[in-house]
């Protein structure tokens, strides 16, 4: 898919309410792909509201959201191991009413649940506004909704 920064949050927007926890969503991509946008907008559309910070330095944040869901929004960029997880808490993540965004997954190494979604994201070329976004189904998560349209570049 070919989507401008906009798609990405009205897609993130709608996974955010739609999506059936528990979920577990790997954002992958360079810096400035604009995984923490997508992440973000899955929060929102949660219903999360207030600040939303980058979890960069704090690692992870957890949001309970209306007494049914929390999402859990990690950062593992920072991390030099991945035995390093367990100081965060990951073995008690997957509970029934979780939506798990994790930015930088491949600093968990082995340790991703069987059962995610993989997103990718490509930061957009200079001088253009359309980034490219992959989607993986790994395993058997629930349903991800509202795949975006694909927005053809004029040149």
């Amino acid at each position: 898919m070919i989507l401008r920064e906009e798609d990405l949050v009205r897609w993130g927007t709608v996974i955010g309410r739609a999506v059936e926890p528990p979920v577990f969503i790997a954002l992958e991509g360079e810096l400035g792909a604009g995984k923490s946008v997508l992440a973000r907008a899955i929060a929102r559309g949660a219903g999360v509201e207030g600040a939303l910070p980058s979890p960069t330095f704090n690692l992870v944040f957890r949001y309970p959201v209306r007494g049914r869901v929390e999402v859990v929004h990690m950062d593992l960029y920072r991390l030099r191991d991945p035995e390093e997880l367990w100081e965060l808490g990951w073995e008690d993540l997957g509970g029934k009413s979780e939506i798990i965004l994790v930015e930088w997954p491949e600093r968990a190494g082995g340790h991703l649940p069987e059962d995610r979604w993989s997103i990718r994201l490509s930061p957009p070329e200079p001088g253009s506004e359309l980034r490219v976004v992959e989607v993986a189904r790994v395993g058997n998560p629930p349903h991800l909704p509202g795949f975006p349209v694909t927005v053809e570049s004029s040149g």
